[in-house]
C-alpha cells in the first residue's frame, strides 16, 4: 500500500510541524510519499502527485483539489482533505464525487487537537495574573527598586509590602488554592482547565449550556445553571467557549459589571465573546486585573492603554500553537484512518 501527504505552503504557514509529523508516522507503516508544493503556486492535485494510481491513503493538505482530479486516483481507498489549516469545508460537489467512488473522507470532528496547549496557557495566564510574573519580570531589567521589600519609611505595617511579598493586594492574587474560579465552558479547552485548577486546590464551577453533564464530571468542576449566578461571586472568571455566532457576546456588559471589584479575568479563547468594551472600561479603572492572550484589536496597537498596565499581563494570541498541538492535529486526523491491514488496493 502506497500513501501520499501533500502539501501547501499556505498550510505549513499556520500548522508548520504537522504535515512532517504525519509523514513520519505513515512512514512507519510504508511507503509514503511527502509532497510540498515549494512555490505556493496553484498546482492542482492531479498536477503534483507522480503514480496518482498507486496511492490507497491520502492526505491532502491546502492543495487545490477539482473533481477531476479523481480519475488518476484509481487505487484510492481513503482521503483526508483539508483545504486550508482551518479546516474548511470541501466543496459538496467534489466531496460527493469522490465518496460516490468509494472514498472515505476524513476531516476533523472537532478541535481537541488544541485543547491542552491552550488550557495549559490558559493556567500559565492565571499564575502570571495572580503573582505578577511578567511585571516583576520587566521590572527588574532597569531597576533594583522591585527588591526592595521593605514598606514605606522601613516601619513595619500590618497589610502592606513585606519581606517576597510582590502580589497586589487590590486584585485577587497568591495562590490558585482556595479561589473561587468561575469558568464558562466545559468543552475541550474548558473542561482541561477546570481539572488544573481544581488539582490546585480551586473552588471551581462552570457554566455551559452546550455541555453534556459528563463534561462537568471530567472538569471537576460544579454545574451553574445560569451565567448571571457564575459571576457574583468569581475571584477568577474565565470564559473558554469557542466564538461563533451563539457565543458572540455571550458574556454581556452586565455580567462584566457584576464581576466583583478586584477579580482576575483571565482570556485564552476568543476575546469577543465577552462585550470588550465593558472589560476595558473596568480594567482601566483599576476594579478588576486582566490576563488575555486575545483581544477584540488584534494586534494589539502599540498605543492601546492595555499595554504595559499594572493589572493588565498580555501576550500576542499564542496559546494554541505548540509542536504538541501540531502533533495532535495530525494524530488526531490519522487516527480514523483504518488499520494498515485491513486496507485492500485491488
Amino acid at each position: 500500500m502506497k500513501s501520499a501527504v501533500v502539501v501547501h505552503p499556505n498550510f505549513d504557514t499556520v500548522w508548520p510541524f504537522a504535515a512532517n509529523h504525519l509523514h513520519r508516522m505513515w512512514s512507519s507503516q510504508g511507503d509514503t510519499q511527502l509532497i510540498r508544493l515549494l512555490t505556493g503556486g496553484e498546482e492542482k492535485l492531479g498536477e503534483v502527485v507522480p503514480s496518482p494510481a498507486e496511492i490507497a491513503r491520502l492526505a491532502v493538505l491546502g492543495v487545490d483539489i477539482t473533481r477531476d482530479c479523481l480519475g488518476a486516483f484509481t487505487s484510492l481507498k481513503e482521503a483526508a482533505i483539508c483545504t486550508d489549516g482551518y479546516n474548511e469545508e470541501l466543496e459538496p460537489e467534489i466531496r460527493d464525487a469522490w465518496e460516490r467512488a468509494g472514498v472515505q473522507i476524513y476531516k476533523h470532528p472537532s478541535e481537541g487537537f488544541w485543547g491542552q496547549s491552550v488550557s495549559e496557557f490558559g493556567l500559565a495566564l492565571t499564575l502570571c495574573g495572580l503573582r505578577r510574573i511578567p511585571q516583576s519580570h520587566h521590572a527588574i531589567i532597569s531597576s533594583l527598586a522591585p527588591w526592595d521589600y521593605n514598606p514605606p519609611g522601613n516601619m513595619g505595617m500590618p497589610e502592606t509590602r513585606g519581606h517576597q511579598f510582590g502580589d497586589d493586594p487590590n486584585f485577587t492574587n497568591g495562590t490558585v488554592f482556595g479561589k473561587k474560579v468561575r469558568i464558562v465552558g466545559a468543552g475541550n479547552i474548558a473542561s482541561r482547565y477546570a481539572s488544573f485548577v481544581s488539582m490546585l486546590g480551586a473552588e471551581a464551577a462552570a457554566w455551559d449550556p452546550f455541555a453534556s453533564e459528563p463534561s462537568f464530571h471530567r472538569a471537576g468542576a460544579r454545574k451553574v445553571w445560569h451565567l448571571d449566578e457564575l459571576v457574583k461571586d468569581a475571584d477568577i472568571f474565565v470564559p473558554m467557549v469557542p466564538l461563533t455566532a451563539n457565543t458572540q457576546g455571550i458574556i454581556n456588559a452586565d455580567h462584566i459589571r457584576a464581576l466583583p471589584k478586584g477579580c482576575l479575568v483571565v482570556l485564552a479563547t476568543r476575546a469577543l465573546i465577552c462585550d470588550m468594551a465593558a472589560v476595558r472600561e473596568r480594567v482601566l479603572a483599576d476594579e478588576i486585573s486582566l490576563a488575555a492572550d486575545v483581544f477584540d484589536i488584534e494586534p494589539l496597537p502599540l498605543d492601546d492603554p492595555l499595554l504595559g498596565r499594572h493589572n493588565v499581563v498580555h501576550t500576542p494570541h499564542n496559546a494554541g500553537r505548540t509542536i504538541h498541538a501540531n502533533e495532535q492535529w495530525a494524530e488526531m486526523l490519522m487516527a480514523q484512518f483504518r488499520p494498515v491491514h485491513s486496507i485492500k488496493t485491488s
